[in-house]
């Protein structure tokens, strides 16, 4: 069947005439000929070129010549189109060609002035030339030349896109700038490097390449690169721009950033728990004072509001009705000491799947901070995780920048948490537990779109994380009941196994353009920021991960081995440690969770 498919496709889309081929025209002019395509072997990143919701990437391999090549990923109704448009010269002919590599890749022009035409290559494998050619019209100055793949098609890849053809300007066109050289760097502090390079003559701009993240544009010969995680080696090369293209890229030169400070979380590795101490389940109910040692981070589930909108944040324990063998709050209370004269720390943790939490108001807010300090202050705890949940969080139409939200919501709950970091000071311990559809889906889709119709809810996380990164001790991002999501690679990855914490990760630390904008790229983390979250038992939450998958998982992350077919932007043995919902249902599983991640860490 999918042979047969395959030969009525081609048929198909010959007789519409997609099939534009014939052996390209030599160009007018040869002796001022020239390659119209700016950055056409990718060199400089996608700098020059537009690539359609965000499914295009500039990667290292395969390359067809130098050191990068465009990989476009299909997607839904997305063929993944790049295009550029060029300037050219009236009544001319041009000669436009391509290195490609997979199935159903197509090269084209269109706004010729005449009639547009395409290539394309149905097989996958090796890399294949792809050639056509036309002749502008008499009034034509500019034409778009673009490369897309097809419908449900994996990613393809293209390189040495180029256009030639006579000179639109004539004798004395531009040429791109020589390469820059004496790159240099130093790590000016745990999350920032300082680069410097000669200024090369002819040059208007430069961009910045590191470790495959969207590249930085700077007008001088020197750049600060902000954002970086702690104790981690970045590689960084430089080209220069001009308004002929850019130039091949510099030799590579490697820094290790400093070591961060912490900020309260206690030591590395850490290893995360929720605790059910307000409720009981088919886990059965777990006394503070018999929670294991090998818990680092004790996250008392769970702190509900009054109403939705109220910010009154309520936290009782487990009624003895429901839990027969509860303590005390007295007991709890001494417990809670116990577990911190240890080493310990204990934090109410707001939300859950029920505990819908919306600021709308200021006056939510301030009910929000009086109400979980009373909370704090009682039980002597080290601080707070929000796990918001369901509709808590969502962005407002027209709220499209994670830097600067409006939603009051957002805008609101970021406030009451910097109220709360300088009520408590900073040693106050600050987590978050998001859902992936709340974080790394952003990296496609955020709030409604710039044009309304998507999920208000997609990505909404990521200004709150952003906005308080400086006061966060932790991030563990539900790595579980999830949808399958897209990671850095333009891939989708689906959770169960070592692949899907380790893209769901690597893009924390790596960081992402939002949305697919590289003008808006959300900053990695600090590794010792990071955990992975996932359930204890196949009981606590789909996608239960085998210790065996979650022991690869950590190897990838930490020591670059056991990755698989996932390549990471790094390797971070600096990683905080594990989350894992929850401690009650581990106790149920026999343990299994926290004794594996002590046999892994040597505990």
């Amino acid at each position: 069947m999918r042979r047969a498919w395959s030969i009525l496709t081609a048929a198909a889309l010959a007789a519409a005439g997609f099939l534009a081929a014939g052996p390209p025209a030599a160009a007018d002019g040869a002796s001022t000929d020239i390659d119209a395509v700016r950055n056409g072997g990718f060199e400089a990143g996608l700098d020059g070129w537009s690539c359609s919701a965000g499914s295009g990437a500039v990667v290292a391999t395969p390359a067809h010549s130098g050191s990068s090549a465009l990989r476009a990923t299909p997607a839904g109704q997305d063929n993944a189109r790049c295009a550029q448009t060029v300037t050219v010269k009236p009544d001319s002919a041009y000669t436009l060609a391509a290195w490609v590599q997979g199935a159903y890749v197509y090269l084209g022009a269109s706004g010729t002035g005449t009639t547009d035409v395409s290539a394309w290559t149905q097989t996958p494998g090796a890399w294949k030339q792809l050639t056509t050619s036309f002749r502008t019209g008499p009034s034509t100055t500019s034409v778009t030349v673009y490369t897309h793949g097809w419908y449900g098609q994996p990613a393809h890849f293209t390189d040495d896109l180029t256009l030639v053809g006579p000179d639109p300007g004539g004798p004395g066109q531009p040429q791109p700038p020589a390469a820059p050289t004496g790159l240099t760097a130093s790590a000016t502090s745990s999350t920032s490097v300082s680069l410097s390079w000669a200024a090369v003559p002819g040059a208007t701009s430069y961009t910045v390449h590191r470790d495959g993240a969207a590249p930085l544009s700077v007008t001088s010969a020197a750049a600060s690169v902000t954002g970086l995680a702690a104790s981690t080696t970045y590689t960084f090369q430089v080209s220069a721009v001009n308004a002929a293209g850019a130039s091949p890229k510099s030799a590579p030169v490697s820094v290790t950033t400093a070591s961060g400070g912490g900020g309260g979380g206690g030591a590395l590795p850490a290893l995360v728990g929720y605790l059910h101490a307000s409720f009981a389940n088919g886990s059965g109910y777990v006394r503070m004072a018999d929670v294991p040692a090998s818990w680092d981070v004790i996250n008392l589930a769970f702190g509900e509001p009054t109403s939705v909108t109220s910010g009154d944040i309520r936290f009782q324990l487990c009624p003895v009705a429901e839990c027969p063998n509860a303590e005390s709050p007295a007991e709890f209370k001494a417990a809670i000491k116990a577990k911190q004269a240890a080493g310990k720390k204990v934090l109410i943790s707001i939300g859950g799947q029920n505990g819908q939490v919306q600021l709308a108001t200021t006056a939510a807010r301030d009910t929000f901070v009086s109400s979980v300090s009373k909370i704090i202050d009682e039980y002597g705890l080290n601080g707070l995780d929000i796990d918001f949940e369901g509709h808590s969080l969502s962005l407002a139409t027209g709220d499209t920048d994670f830097r600067a939200p409006t939603t009051p919501g957002i805008v609101n709950l970021i406030s009451a948490v910097k109220t709360l970091k300088a009520k408590y000071g900073p040693e106050f311990v600050l987590t978050m537990a998001p859902e992936t559809f709340f974080v790394q889906l952003g990296y496609q889709y955020y709030g409604s779109g710039p044009w309304g119709g998507q999920d208000p809810r997609a990505g909404a996380y990521l200004p709150v994380i952003h906005a308080l990164r400086d006061d966060l001790t932790l991030l563990h991002v539900q790595d579980y009941n999830s949808g399958s999501i897209m990671g850095l690679d333009n891939q989708y990855h689906s959770m169960g196994g070592a692949d899907f914490h380790i893209a769901m990760t690597d893009m924390l630390l790596t960081g992402f353009p939002v949305a697919g904008d590289t003008a808006r790229v959300f900053p990695p983390l600090r590794p010792e920021q990071v955990a992975i979250g996932l359930p204890a038992t196949t009981n606590a939450g789909n996608g239960h991960t085998p210790p065996a998958e979650v022991n690869k998982a950590l190897d990838c992350l930490t020591k670059k081995t056991n990755c698989g077919s996932y390549q990471t932007h790094g390797s971070w043995p600096a990683l905080r440690g594990l989350m894992t919902w929850s401690i009650n249902w581990d106790r149920f599983g026999g343990w299994e969770f926290s004794r594996n991640f002590d046999g892994y860490f040597g505990g």
